[in-house]
């Protein structure tokens, strides 16, 4: 108990002294993501899921069994438990966690900020139009070994000037969830396996969406906790690509942020330039809407929409789900003016 507790006094000061998360996600968290990516990298399947399953059915059991079967008391029972729930709140803020108190991109990389200004974000929008529209390509299948191939050359670029680790290995595999049905059912394509420094992909991803996806998750492996900046990255990431399927799946996935700033922006303008848009683009848009929405809960959907929201808050995302939505600002401050 007293190693949890001093480790638990050492995830707080973490969280608290300035530069002291910066320190971790620089120089801890590569030392052990590097050995623990690795080794759960030697299993096929999704050790972070089957882990969450093992650990509900142990919290839910444990009391029944002490209690009926062995005859211990509640105390003794409710301390098991603390010390459970203490032992994973600790080691998820020690695998992976405390990157959500390191800087933010802005400051990572001495980047400023650029105005977002009418002119500014119409400039942007009539530019990724023709950019999307040159990408467009129908994309049949998965390829994960193209899409990992040109997303690792990417970060490694990326790495020395984007404030993001390079890959820590040539070939991070992206496993499928084991839970694809309930994950679909609350919107959720990809998610970080942070206790043991997997990222997952859903098997209901449509072939368009693979490669932004896998980006996304592996960003989070290298480090980034932000949403916005996962987005972001696997965005970059994408759209470097010399593949067009690659980087048409990068254009695609920031369409629903475009639209809705221009379309905030100026509402007459925003007809005419949303007729620029090539119509297949845009049915593919809609199919995969309809796509996921035939899979999705409106009740587990909201739930779950509610408690991430609240996770993110509590990790010092102030803005909540908002954070995934500002992606338009990073990518103007990163434009050559």
């Amino acid at each position: 108990m007293m190693v949890l507790l001093l480790l638990l006094i050492i995830v707080t000061l973490v969280q608290l002294l300035p530069g002291a998360g910066d320190f971790y996600a620089q120089c801890v968290y590569p030392v052990i993501a590097r050995p623990l990516s690795f080794v759960s990298g030697l299993v096929p399947y999704s050790v972070s899921e089957v882990f969450y399953t093992l650990c509900l059915a142990l919290l839910l059991l444990y009391p029944v069994v002490s209690r009926m079967m062995l005859g211990r008391s509640w105390r003794s029972v409710l301390f098991v438990e603390a010390k459970l729930i203490l032992g994973l709140y600790v080691w998820f803020y020690t695998t992976w966690g405390l990157n959500y108190a390191q800087s933010d991109f802005y400051l990572r990389t001495a980047i400023q900020r650029a105005s977002y200004d009418a002119q500014t974000l119409l400039k942007f929008a009539d530019d990724y139009v023709t950019s999307l529209n040159e990408a467009y390509c129908v994309v049949n299948d998965k390829d994960e070994t193209l899409v990992r191939r040109e997303v690792v050359k990417a970060y490694r670029d990326m790495s020395t000037t984007m404030g993001i680790h390079a890959p820590f290995s040539d070939s991070p595999h992206a496993k499928t969830m084991l839970f694809t049905p309930l994950f679909s059912k609350v919107g959720v394509s990809g998610t970080m396996g942070p206790y043991f420094d997997e990222f997952l992909v859903s098997r209901d991803l449509l072939p368009c969406e693979y490669a932004f996806t896998y980006a996304h998750e592996m960003s989070h492996l290298l480090g980034i906790s932000r949403e916005v900046e996962a987005n972001f990255y696997a965005y970059e990431a994408c759209i470097r690509s010399q593949v067009q399927e690659v980087r048409f799946s990068g254009y695609m996935s920031i369409l629903h942020y475009v639209l809705r700033e221009v379309r905030n922006l100026d509402t007459k303008h925003y007809e005419s330039w949303l007729s620029q848009i090539r119509p297949e683009v845009l049915e593919l848009d809609r199919e995969r809407i309809d796509y996921h929405r035939s899979r999705y809960s409106n009740t587990l959907g909201s739930l779950q929409d509610w408690l991430y929201d609240h996770y993110l808050r509590f990790n010092r995302i102030e803005d909540g789900r908002q954070n995934y939505s500002e992606v338009i600002g990073l990518i103007l401050s990163t434009r050559p003016q």
